[in-house]
């Protein structure tokens, strides 16, 4: 019950800054919210803070050298990115200022699925995924 009252305040939360079509990130938070409490009963709900701090956080790579998110994405996931290896602009991350994120939801499962792998070497966890998703519907102004 606790985990449906802490969803549907962050539904209301994020409607009040409604500049996008958002539902189907707001549904990937929920989705993965509920998958991370059935696995480990104290996650709560997403914190956007450690959602921050992981897009932030550099991971070695299988391949030796540092990344994180923000290595492609900048330090505000707003902004247009570029990617490290081919140089290839990347449209904003960031739901309410991109609206073509998270559309697809099989195409956002297999994001993941790459990018936690290239990056972490691993998948993210279900509460990383609720959490960098929380995080990103924070983000609604690109920096100049």
């Amino acid at each position: 019950m606790k985990i449906k009252t802490m969803m549907t305040t962050i539904g209301v939360l994020f409607a009040a800054h409604a500049m996008a079509d958002v539902t189907n990130a707001e549904k990937l938070v929920y989705k993965y919210t509920n998958i991370a409490h059935s696995a480990n009963p104290a996650y709560a709900a997403p914190s956007i803070t450690e959602g921050k701090i992981f897009f932030n956080r550099k991971f070695k790579t299988p391949n030796g050298k540092e990344a994180s998110c923000a290595s492609c994405h900048t330090t505000n996931p707003a902004n247009v990115g570029k990617n490290i290896v081919t140089n290839k602009e990347i449209p904003p991350l960031a739901p309410r200022v991109n609206t073509k994120r998270f559309t697809d939801i099989e195409k956002v499962e297999d994001e993941f699925t790459k990018h936690c792998n290239d990056i972490m070497g691993a998948d993210c966890s279900p509460a990383e995924k609720a959490n960098f998703i929380a995080y990103l519907l924070t983000e609604t102004k690109p920096t100049k």
